[in-house]
């Protein structure tokens, strides 16, 4: 992909930035609870002021309701809402037992039917200067086919939210996906997949500081000509591997008073890093509040906040730096 500013300006500045994948509610049996990665992503950007489009589909359902009601919550734009009147509202069963979770990532949803021609149209008009997209979505030919379509429209810069999934993503996708991306978020897990499958190495990743796994990084971006590959490492921090040999790194990860979950956090990182990137953020300094907004969000349950005040401070503070 050709690799373009994300700064925005000018008449399409509203949709300089868009998300495409899944909308889903995790069902909780006795709660249901909206997420999907794409989707988190994007609520944190609208709470940030950036305005995605985001492009999803969602069934004529409670939970399609539920996704709908965050639409209007973060007062998002929905052109790129599409209805499917067979298929279901994304859905993923949350089972616990013996103290963890179980997640049952259902077939054949709405999401998996994202349709090309709505999603071009929902486009037409601006010119994007990021798309962000998963792997999850791409499961399905159609939905597939939809986020091929956006992104030969156009030069924008393409960030994949790489997450291998077991049954649900095959490394083949994972391999196109790589081909399509400019900068690629992966974390630890992810990362030494993509070691194993195209560097032929098994480098033990807790040292990144080491020669080798340098090296395998170094690897990856030459062999898909990716701009910047993120490698983010959980309360160790987060590293920017640049594709001119640059290293920037965040370690200073600040854990919240109460620890309740990592779910989001990877999200919440991504959303910040994109909003960097919009607002023209030094990658350093980027790099940083992404990596401290993704550990606030440990402090909370779930990938995103009830109340929209928790944005509020950090958007005071970078305001004021």
């Amino acid at each position: 992909m050709t690799h373009v500013s994300t700064s925005a300006s000018g008449p399409a500045a509203k949709r300089a930035l868009i998300v495409f994948g899944e909308a889903l509610v995790d069902d909780f049996i006795t709660e249901q609870v909206v997420g999907g990665a794409p989707f988190n992503v994007a609520r944190s950007l609208a709470a940030f002021g950036l305005a995605p489009l985001m492009i999803t589909r969602i069934g004529d359902d409670r939970a399609g309701s539920l996704v709908h009601a965050e639409f209007e919550r973060f007062g998002m734009c929905q052109d790129g809402l599409q209805r499917d009147a067979v298929e279901p509202t994304g859905r993923v069963v949350v089972e616990r037992a013996h103290g963890e979770h179980r997640f049952i990532i259902l077939p054949n949803q709405a999401y998996d039917h994202i349709g090309a021609a709505a999603a071009l149209a929902a486009t037409a008009g601006s010119a994007p200067g990021t798309i962000y997209f998963g792997t999850l979505a791409q499961r399905s030919e159609t939905s597939r086919s939809a986020l091929r379509a956006l992104l030969g429209a156009g030069n924008a810069c393409c960030y994949l939210d790489l997450n291998v999934r077991e049954g649900q993503v095959t490394e083949r996708c994972v391999f196109e996906s790589l081909h399509l991306a400019d900068i690629v978020k992966v974390n630890e897990d992810e990362l030494r997949n993509l070691f194993g499958w195209y560097t032929r190495t098994g480098h033990d990743t807790r040292n990144m500081d080491s020669v080798e796994v340098r090296a395998a990084c170094a690897t990856l971006i030459r062999t898909f000509s990716l701009s910047g590959l993120i490698v983010t490492l959980g309360p160790r921090g987060a590293l920017y591997f640049q594709s001119d040999g640059v290293v920037f790194s965040a370690h200073d990860t600040m854990a919240p008073v109460h620890m309740v979950d990592t779910v989001g956090a990877g999200d919440a990182f991504s959303a910040v890093f994109l909003l960097g990137q919009a607002r023209g953020w030094p990658m350093q300094l980027t790099l940083e509040r992404a990596n401290a907004f993704a550990g606030a969000v440990c402090g909370i349950p779930g990938a995103v906040p009830t109340d929209l005040a928790f944005y509020e401070p950090w958007l005071l503070r970078w305001l004021a730096d």
